[in-house]
């Protein structure tokens, strides 16, 4: 048995990718996508006005920088001018084989299954692929919503073809800014195979026909060797551990997880005393940077967990005080929102957690109807209809809280209340007859994407960039300093937070 590091991760928004050799077949776990290397990429402008003809036709490889003597002494500072103006490609993980040597691909999570299109068009690709039924539908939504935000940018710079011409040259390479480089190549000084452009409606939907739905706990059995299930992680609505029984040995992967949850079904860890556990979400551990530095590494007793008792892994996860953290957080960010709009701003929420989104919904409504404000809250997306219709459809995705409000014939979600007042309103886009004629300022936002370069989010903070009395609600592992880059001087305040994505250390807000 050989287990490999495709990629360790590095939060929420890229959880770890794993390949696993057992019993001679080959199983990948997540084909996330690493989205914080978007903010290399300048938002398309405002108005069309912004760029001039002589911009647009001197894209990066047009200047007249001596390449021989580029170094970070005699470079620029970096401004905005230093961001790559072309149409975006995104950063995929690579995989070390032939895609058609991979026997299975199992989905832990929303955003592990955003990268999957990028395989399942490559040729030989012939894989099984399982995800729980949650996971599939959210993540078909979330990769819908992202093709509609990269065709405004599509439209404004062209096609995908000129898209990779424009930048992903050599020479043109030289020209950009140190900062930008590493985050293009890495620390590793990688090639440019990991850069993809996006695909298309046709790719998600060819995919989609490729995946297998499960329940939790129902058994699916592969070649007549190996017998998969799929049991809660409690991160997300849909989420999940999966256990591998094999002839040989048992063997249990736990991905990102948490004990407690307020939407999602609570983390299953009794149906994962197995002889092998495997933990994917270790990377501050000394052995997950060394699978780094040498991808290839055997499995061997010290690595792997036995559990005697079930005790083990719920003392791991159940810790009260992150619990209570959490809560605190969640409060300190409402109570920062009531003053903005307060004070007569808006705030603006682009996280892409759809647990967080609701939870920050819920208590901002409550706060505001403890103060007395009458500010309307939108959610802006082309799937924001969707994904509310379809989460409040799923009660049996849920935790134990929501399903004893549905069993009391309490709505499951404040949002369904929130709703039929007109306190909430939601909007496929920022251009929508409906917000365009129920606009109104200070308001509550939430809205795509949180790397600032793709939807509604762009157009709203250049709106509200000026503004000391606006607040911008960002999540802990996005390069501040480069995402906020086309929106200076920033007068709007910023508070950036962390938020659980497993039993890692969590800092305070």
């Amino acid at each position: 048995m050989e287990f490999t590091c495709l990629s360790k991760g590095g939060c929420f928004y890229l959880p770890p990718c794993h390949m696993l050799n057992v019993c001679g077949f080959r199983i990948q776990f997540d084909c996330p996508v690493d989205f914080s290397a978007l903010p290399i990429f300048s938002p398309v402008p405002s108005d069309l006005d912004v760029l001039s003809d002589k911009e647009l036709s001197s894209h990066l490889g047009h200047g007249s920088l001596d390449l021989d003597n580029v170094s970070e002494e005699t470079e620029k500072p970096l401004d905005v001018g230093s961001l790559i103006k072309a149409e975006p490609c995104y950063k995929i993980i690579k995989n070390l084989w032939n895609p058609s040597f991979t026997n299975i691909v199992l989905i832990s999570s929303p955003m592990g299954m955003l990268g999957l299109p990028f395989l399942t068009r490559e040729k030989g690709f012939s894989a099984k692929i399982y995800a729980t039924e949650a996971t599939a539908r959210l993540g078909k939504i979330m990769m819908d919503d992202l093709i509609a935000m990269h065709m405004e940018v599509k439209q404004f710079y062209g096609s995908e073809d000129d898209a990779i011409s424009q930048w992903m040259g050599q020479e043109d390479l030289k020209l950009l800014h140190h900062k930008l480089r590493e985050v293009t190549f890495g620390q590793n000084r990688a090639d440019l195979s990991g850069w993809m452009p996006l695909y298309s409606a046709a790719d998600v939907k060819d995919c989609m026909q490729k995946v297998e739905t499960l329940r939790y706990g129902e058994e699916t059995c592969y070649n007549g060797a190996l017998v998969i299930k799929a049991f809660s992680s409690g991160l997300e609505i849909g989420s999940c551990n999966w256990t591998i029984n094999c002839p040989k040995r048992d063997i249990a992967y736990i991905s990102s997880s948490i004990f407690f949850s307020s939407n999602s079904m609570e983390f299953d860890y009794l149906a994962l005393q197995m002889e092998t556990i495997i933990y994917s979400d270790f990377s501050s551990l000394e052995f997950m940077n060394d699978v780094e530095n040498d991808t290839r590494v055997p499995l061997i007793d010290n690595n792997l967990q036995p559990l005697g008792k079930e005790e083990t892994l719920a003392n791991l996860l159940s810790n009260a005080a992150e619990t209570v953290e959490e809560s605190e957080k969640l409060y300190f960010i409402c109570s920062c929102a009531i003053q903005s709009v307060e004070s007569g701003g808006s705030v603006l929420i682009p996280i892409n957690r759809l647990g967080v989104n609701l939870q920050l919904l819920e208590q901002i409504s409550a706060s505001l109807d403890y103060s007395n404000l009458k500010v309307p809250i939108y959610f802006i997306s082309s799937v924001a209809e969707e994904l509310l219709t379809f989460v409040n459809a799923i009660p049996e995705w849920l935790c134990r809280r929501r399903q004893q409000k549905l069993f009391s014939g309490e709505p499951m979600f404040t949002f369904v209340e929130l709703l039929k007042e007109n306190k909430l309103h939601v909007v496929p886009a920022i251009h929508s007859p409906k917000l365009l004629i129920n606009w109104q300022e200070p308001c509550i936002v939430f809205c795509p994407h949180w790397s600032l370069r793709l939807g509604p989010v762009v157009h709203l903070l250049r709106r509200w960039c000026g503004d000391p009395s606006s607040l911008l609600v960002l999540e802990k592992g996005l390069d501040v300093e480069l995402a906020l880059l086309p929106f200076k001087p920033m007068s709007m305040k910023v508070l950036q937070c962390s938020f659980q994505s497993g039993w890692r250390r969590y800092d305070r807000c």
